[in-house]
């Protein structure tokens, strides 16, 4: 009676264990076709051959690494822009000609430092570029991109602030000329994220990303010593901290709707291959941030103290240090049904949090 049972489900696992072999024979015949060609030629064949592949393979164990073994440095990389002990604001004036620099210069320093300098720039790796295998992108991927969306939200941070140091906290209202070293840091900074050294089209050399990065810190840090020999400006006035916390908190409303786009992707167990990319670039946003942040409260310490923002202010600082613990293993999406933890929703909400109180500091200084 059971013997058609037992061999439909026969059948069935034939087929399975017979498509399952199709499929690792598809995947293998590139490397034996290669094999069988190989075996034919002479050692002025061979040779080259296995260097090219020693250092395809020597190449994806580097990758492995860079994107495996990594870490976020201190979370609480942000006190040391506090600066308490410091009296003035940026740009001011503290006699016997030397005047003092700015603490968000020095942020944006360190965060490029941190990204190009004490680790590698990983969107331009050739071998990231293209992929596994020139077949799938390592956004594709559950861990191979994690390490670069923290970079790129980084990055994003530092472009931010070079913009509105270049257009208005750098110069005396919008009358004076550009500092010719920000301009330079903002043209640097806003250089393509993945640009290697080498290119396919004319004059196929370029400079690299992190050449352009490092270019952009080496103008920061010369406006700095501008600034603190008093032949620079910084305008540490209350509007100009306004408006750069209106361009502060419309870069963190682009990144909560992408969230949102991202969330609307959720499934009862969790898994989704993109949310791990979304959710470490928002990390590195708010990471960098935190730094900027820090460092703006010290370049407009007079402003603060004059409009009472302190109080808000600790707010920011304690949301902002809050989001920083979390470094979830695994990034998981659960939709609202799930008992799987959505760390897309949690990342989301603190990040609308911290808007909430920038808008709420910016509302004070706009009365």
């Amino acid at each position: 009676m059971l013997d058609p049972v037992i061999k439909f489900f026969s059948g069935i696992f034939e087929l399975i264990g017979r498509g399952i072999g199709y499929v690792i024979a598809w995947m293998l015949w590139p490397f034996i076709t290669f094999r069988n060609w190989l075996r034919g030629k002479g050692w002025f064949v061979k040779i080259p051959v296995f260097i090219v592949l020693l250092l395809i393979v020597l190449s994806y164990a580097y990758l492995f690494a860079i994107t495996q073994f990594w870490s976020i440095g201190d979370a609480k990389y942000a006190k040391a822009y506090s600066l308490e002990q410091v009296e003035a604001a940026a740009g001011e004036d503290l006699g016997n000609n030397s005047c003092q620099p700015s603490a968000m210069v020095q942020a944006s320093t360190d965060l490029i430092d941190m990204n190009v300098n004490q680790g590698a720039w990983l969107p331009s790796n050739p071998v990231y570029k293209a992929g596994l295998f020139f077949a799938i992108d390592w956004k594709e991927t559950p861990f191979f991109d994690n390490r670069a969306a923290f970079q790129l939200g980084i990055n994003q941070v530092v472009r931010r602030t070079a913009i509105e140091l270049v257009d208005r906290l750098g110069r005396i209202r919008g009358t004076s000329s550009i500092n010719p070293s920000l301009q330079k840091a903002r043209e640097a900074s806003n250089y393509r994220e993945n640009a290697w050294v080498f290119t396919f089209s004319p004059p196929f050399l370029q400079p690299s990303t992190q050449s352009r990065l490092r270019d952009a810190q080496k103008m920061f840090n010369k406006f700095n010593a501008e600034l603190t020999a008093c032949e620079a400006d910084f305008d540490a006035r209350a509007d100009n901290l306004l408006q750069f916390l209106d361009r502060v908190t419309a870069d963190i409303g682009s990144t909560s709707e992408i969230l949102q786009r991202r969330m609307e992707q959720a499934n009862f167990i969790g898994f989704d291959r993109r949310a791990d990319d979304r959710y470490w670039f928002t990390y590195g946003q708010l990471y960098a941030y935190h730094g900027i942040l820090t460092a703006m409260r010290s370049d407009f310490r007079n402003v603060f103290q004059q409009r009472n923002l302190d109080a808000l202010w600790k707010r920011v600082d304690a949301q902002l240090t809050d989001v920083l613990n979390t470094q979830p293993f695994i990034v998981a999406n659960g939709s609202a049904s799930s008992l799987i933890k959505s760390h897309m929703e949690s990342i989301g909400f603190d990040l609308l949090r911290v808007r909430s109180n920038l808008v709420e500091i910016r509302d004070v200084l706009d009365r």
